[in-house]
């Protein structure tokens, strides 16, 4: 199984999956997640998801925020705020309220942007 680490930070407690770990299987974190490894799986955060440059996901991905410098493989459903930094890759689709892409990010799928309390 791969390597993961609780870390505690200004603003409070977070998991950490380092570079060179593999999990398959989901993941449930009621805390900030930062993956910098590969998953096989859903993903699902009552907070923020951070997936490092070095970080895929297949699988999908369900939170609050999340800040995407590698690659996703399925659907990403974000309660509030995505950011696609500039090595993004995303093939899948999108749900969020705010949408944030810098330029020579990748996205191939479809965007829903939803209103407040929706």
């Amino acid at each position: 199984m791969g390597k993961t680490k609780e870390e505690q930070t200004s603003s409070g407690l977070h998991n950490a999956m380092a570079a060179g770990s593999f999990v398959k299987g989901n993941i449930t974190s009621e805390a900030d997640f930062r993956l910098d490894g590969r998953v096989e799986g859903d993903i699902a955060c009552s907070g923020k998801i951070v997936v490092g440059q070095k970080g895929s996901v297949t699988g999908n991905i369900r939170c609050q925020n999340a800040e995407i410098h590698g690659e996703i493989i399925g659907t990403i459903q974000t309660d509030n705020h995505l950011t696609l930094k500039a090595t993004a890759r995303i093939q899948g689709d999108i749900r969020t309220q705010t949408l944030e892409i810098e330029a020579g990010a990748q996205f191939d799928g479809t965007c829903r942007m939803k209103g407040e309390g929706e």
